[in-house]
């Protein structure tokens, strides 16, 4: 059992339990990352984003970063969705400006049955990081781990790089459904042994990224993304490294119009892009699960005042907070609708953060 330092801020899973809090919290998808000039700096230190997230003191330092600046409510583990597939022996790199790409596809028969649930030991750099930001964090506030979906995961294994058109991971999902269905059951055990891992690692809450779920057609994004993702919560720890109980978070971008078959998963926090109505979803799901989300990223380029306007509206969109400390209710976590852009000022995040904090205390008052 590691010993690690008790919790300061405690207002994230709260929420996530769908226990009252005395403000909304707030964290951001790559909070740690490229916007922050600090970041920068480090990776420049590194090498390389891989020689970054691989390098257990310079992964530590990244997920640090944020909270030296801004008073977020949760980390989030530096690191790539990516790490698992690489695992697998697809040999990830990352180009300059290029974002990842892999050496080898999964295209066929003989690519899917060479697939398994790589050892553990390939991503000890990955717990190694998880244990020692935890350590860092000394309490400060909790640490979320995370993984990709079965189905995001495939779409980067098959198609060997991002893609615009999916052409390739779609063309193999209608023409072979039951070679698409044995490479998502080895994502989707393989993602499992690797939440667990950070879990035991000391990670306090994990949150699977179902980024490309939003591009499947109605009944393919049942059968292909929401099955596997089900496999994956199935097999989750509920119990972390500190005895206490670890929320699990799904998020899949483009998924709003599917929120009545995500309602019924098996996990505490639903996460939602920007295009959700908070209110709607609250009154769709609110009753047995917490939402995350979502405000557009890019309201972060508008002036201070906008941005504290955009705020107040997400938050007024959800509606009227649980403030009951005797029982469990509706919960809001605030967060982005995707990952921040690099090019986001730093200072506009300061007014984010400050703006969910003020309002949503006054939300409770």
């Amino acid at each position: 059992m590691n010993a690690f330092a008790p919790l300061a801020n405690d207002r994230f899973l709260r929420a996530c339990r769908r226990q009252a809090t005395d403000t909304t919290p707030i964290w951001l998808m790559r909070q740690a990352g490229r916007y922050l000039p600090e970041y920068k700096a480090t990776r420049a230190r590194a090498g390389s984003f891989m020689g970054l997230a691989t390098n257990v003191d310079y992964a530590t330092e990244v997920t640090l970063q944020p909270l030296e600046r801004f008073p977020l409510d949760a980390a989030i583990l530096f690191s790539d969705i990516l790490t698992v597939p690489d695992a697998m022996g697809l040999g990830l790199s990352f180009a300059e400006g290029e974002g990842p790409r892999f050496a080898q596809v999964v295209r066929d028969e003989a690519a899917v049955s060479k697939l398994a649930v790589p050892d553990m030991d390939r991503l000890r750099y990955v717990f190694d990081a998880v244990t020692s930001i935890r350590r860092a964090l000394n309490g400060r506030v909790p640490l979320i781990g995370f993984s990709g979906s079965p189905w995001t995961l495939a779409c980067y294994m098959v198609e060997g790089r991002g893609s615009d058109d999916y052409r390739q991971v779609k063309t193999l999902m209608y023409a072979r459904p039951d070679l698409m269905h044995r490479l998502l059951a080895v994502n989707a055990d393989a993602v499992a042994v690797y939440l667990n891992a950070q879990i035991d690692a000391g990670a306090q809450a994990v949150m699977v990224f179902d980024s490309w779920g939003g591009v499947l057609a109605d009944g393919c994004f049942q059968d292909f993304s929401l099955a596997y993702t089900r496999r994956v919560l199935a097999q989750l720890k509920r119990t972390g490294a500190d005895g206490q109980d670890v929320p699990r978070i799904v998020f899949t971008k483009g998924g709003g119009l599917w929120l009545p078959d995500m309602g019924a998963l098996d996990c505490e926090v639903l996460g939602l892009d920007w295009t959700v109505n908070l209110g709607r979803a609250r009154a769709l799901v609110g009753g047995s699960k917490a939402l995350q989300g979502n405000i557009d990223p890019n309201v972060l380029f508008a002036p201070p005042a906008a941005i504290e306007a955009q705020a107040r509206a997400v938050l007024e969109s959800f509606g009227r907070p649980h403030t009951d400390a005797a029982g469990t209710g509706p919960t809001h976590i605030f967060n982005l609708g995707h990952g921040i852009s690099q090019h986001t000022p730093p200072e506009h995040v300061s007014a984010l953060v400050e703006a969910v904090h003020a309002h949503g205390k006054r939300m409770r008052a």
